[in-house]
């Protein structure tokens, strides 16, 4: 397959909308980069698919709410497509976590491929986590192969951070070697505890953290989670720290913001590498957060760098990446690796749609 003109969608489980990217790619190179743009959720959509993390191990595909904001996040994710009035061949469409339990054998994206493929008129890659875990994997993080592509004539080892609603991390070895994981909890434990106590969907600018302070006692008790003990590869669901909440609940609102922050920081330094990285480059929305990214720049001894630094695009690399991977589905290429989730040999995945 030559080089193609690829979308990737991303909606991640900060829950605040959908990332559409246009790269120019085979799968293995990426010859060009194209425009980018982020189509928010509306409250109602939000406040539905927050419900559904809630209730996700309590339902089947047939309840009535969820096949309704299926087809609501499906529509908007169209309207991403024929926003970005690109001409492209090929969708990658990652969908909404909503579960991911792989130690049970399941991973659950909701999103309609065949609805979003009859609404756009382009084929769609899509399902790319559940042949991983099918296999033994932890179907995440899968952006490993893209950052590979991107970090390829960087120094090395370099580890790219992403500080979505949950953090994961690639590390690049000095021979290209890949070691992956989630590193605990991104945004959503600062989001959820901003719209507890604020209203407001995430802490702006770190505000409210920085008006306040860590409660050191607190902060041990929270680092004792046995998911920060197993050695990558390892991946978690989004609701697997939300006890961290009740933890934090007889702080103030400025001091819980403070805490929670520190303790994503300090979850990605007690992340076992291999060797130190030369530096760490941070993308997703936790980048903006100057206060989770001078808590980073405490917890590590490495320089952090938003990936700006290097004139990536740290808002969109996660759509990218699906327009990456939809290129490797169709290509038949491998998405994931013994390395970077765990499976036993490399393993290829996704299904396509077609209008």
């Amino acid at each position: 397959m030559g080089i193609r003109r690829v979308i990737g969608l991303m909606s991640g489980t900060s829950l605040d909308g959908v990332d559409a990217a246009l790269i120019e790619t085979d799968g293995i190179r990426v010859q060009g980069f194209g425009p980018a743009l982020t189509v928010p959720y509306d409250a109602s959509l939000r406040a539905g698919l927050r419900d559904l993390l809630d209730r996700a191990g309590r339902i089947d595909g047939s309840d009535p709410d969820l096949l309704r904001l299926e087809r609501q996040l499906t529509d908007v994710h169209a309207a991403a497509v024929r926003a970005l009035g690109t001409g492209a061949e090929l969708i990658g469409f990652h969908g909404q976590t909503i579960l991911h339990r792989p130690a049970r054998g399941r991973t659950w994206q909701i999103g309609d491929a065949a609805r979003l493929a009859r609404e756009t008129g382009i084929s769609v890659a899509y399902d790319f986590r559940s042949a991983d875990v099918a296999a033994g994997g932890e179907g995440a993080p899968l952006v490993p192969a893209y950052h590979a592509a991107l970090a390829k004539d960087l120094e090395r080892p370099v580890a790219v951070l992403n500080l979505g609603g949950v953090a994961n991390l690639t590390w690049i070895g000095p021979d290209g070697e890949l070691l992956a994981c989630d590193t605990g909890p991104g945004n959503a434990l600062i989001d959820d505890w901003a719209m507890r106590h604020t209203g407001l969907p995430c802490d702006r600018d770190g505000a409210l953290a920085a008006s306040g302070q860590v409660h050191r006692d607190v902060l041990r008790r929270l680092l004792a989670h046995p998911f920060l003990a197993r050695p990558a590869p390892k991946s978690l669901d989004r609701q697997d720290f939300h006890d961290a909440l009740e933890a934090v609940a007889g702080l103030t609102a400025a001091d819980g913001a403070a805490t929670l922050t520190a303790f994503t920081a300090a979850a990605v330094a007690a992340t076992g590498l291999p060797q130190p990285p030369a530096r760490w480059l941070v993308c997703g929305g936790g980048r903006h957060n100057p206060a989770l990214m001078d808590a980073l720049r405490e917890e590590l001894d490495e320089p952090v760098q938003p990936v700006e630094a290097l004139g990536w695009d740290g808002d969109a690399l996660e759509a990218q990446c699906f327009a990456y991977l939809a290129a490797r589905v169709q290509a038949g290429l491998p998405l994931s690796w013994p390395g970077t989730t765990g499976v036993a040999s490399a393993t290829c995945g996704g299904r396509l749609a077609h209008p």
